[in-house]
């Protein structure tokens, strides 16, 4: 029964991502093994589930009609497991999860509130830290796992890449770079940059792919917030650099944001967890759920503004 179950698990993982290498990083085995489960599986079924190229994945016939059938069961049995396991204790357990401000703010609403319809007992504690704050709580076992950035890490850390964004001009709209549809960066020498402290993972991202430039930038005001920076902006006190996360997801009556090129500067934002930790049943069915915001939604606004 469980090897039929990890082989369903990795079908629907396939079958949600289109492939095997995304599968395989969310399921936390290698693609031998991933490739492996999926041959028992049709092995055991007595029928093929993809139609496999060098360039995508796509379910056979046989695959279509069996994909909601494999969910309901996986559904089924996990949730069964949790509320017997949760019985058992008596208690109804805390997820503590580590992340940067910019994604508890944008990405936990909707996962918190969709966990919570079906495990209502269990509380959800959130520490908002910087990126080297935010790594040191998982590693310390502060926090069950974390959102952080590519560029902070650990050998004893395990990160999964969710989005990739670019760091972009935030204005107001009677500055004079709202006029333009893209911005250089060289169009900032000489005027007043409101930024993060040196300390911050985002200003090393920053500072690093500018370090060649003829220019330097004026970082006449450190904050320690992407959200005061905002304010600052909002109250004409200067321009700021910001990733695309941290501005208002709704059209705002001050504020705007253009494409900084010239460089192009990214940060990848991803899944953070201590290497060979596992979590506990409730952790790690809202680390699925946090997942498939990005894998699984087509909807989301975060898929086509932020992946690449």
């Amino acid at each position: 029964m469980q090897h039929e179950l990890k082989g369903m698990q990795a079908f629907v993982k396939i079958a949600e991502t289109s492939c095997f290498t995304k599968a395989s990083h969310i399921l936390h085995i290698s693609q031998p093994a991933l490739t492996r489960r999926i041959k028992k599986l049709e092995e055991s079924l007595g029928a093929t589930l993809f139609e496999r190229s060098t360039r995508n994945v796509k379910l056979t016939a046989v695959g279509r009609e069996f994909l909601p059938k494999a969910k309901n069961l996986i559904d089924f049995y996990e949730s069964s497991i949790l509320s017997i396991r949760e019985m058992a204790t008596h208690q109804s357990g805390v997820i503590t999860l580590s992340c940067l401000p910019t994604a508890a703010f944008y990405f936990l609403p909707s996962v918190i509130r969709d966990y919570n319809n079906y495990y209502p007992n269990i509380r959800i504690r959130i520490l908002e830290h910087s990126a080297s704050d935010c790594l040191e709580a998982v590693l310390n076992g502060d926090a069950d796992f974390g959102i952080n950035m590519i560029n902070i890490t650990h050998p004893n850390i395990d990160f999964t890449p969710l989005v990739n964004e670019p760091f972009v001009l935030a204005c107001r709209r009677d500055h004079e770079l709202a006029q333009k549809k893209l911005v250089l960066w060289e169009d900032l020498a000489g005027l007043r940059l409101i930024g993060v402290r040196r300390s911050s993972g985002n200003r090393s991202l920053i500072d690093q792919a500018l370090e060649g430039a003829e220019w330097k930038p004026n970082w006449f005001y450190e904050v320690r917030h992407l959200s005061t920076s905002l304010g600052m902006v909002e109250a004409g006190l200067g321009i700021a650099v910001v990733p695309s996360l941290a501005m208002p997801t709704d059209e705002h009556h001050i504020l705007v944001s253009r494409p900084l090129i010239e460089p192009v500067i990214r940060r990848t934002l991803g899944l953070v967890q201590r290497r060979e930790t596992g979590l506990s049943p409730a952790a790690e069915k809202f680390r699925e759920m946090l997942l498939q915001l990005w894998f699984k939604d087509a909807n989301s606004p975060w898929i086509g503004k932020f992946t690449t």
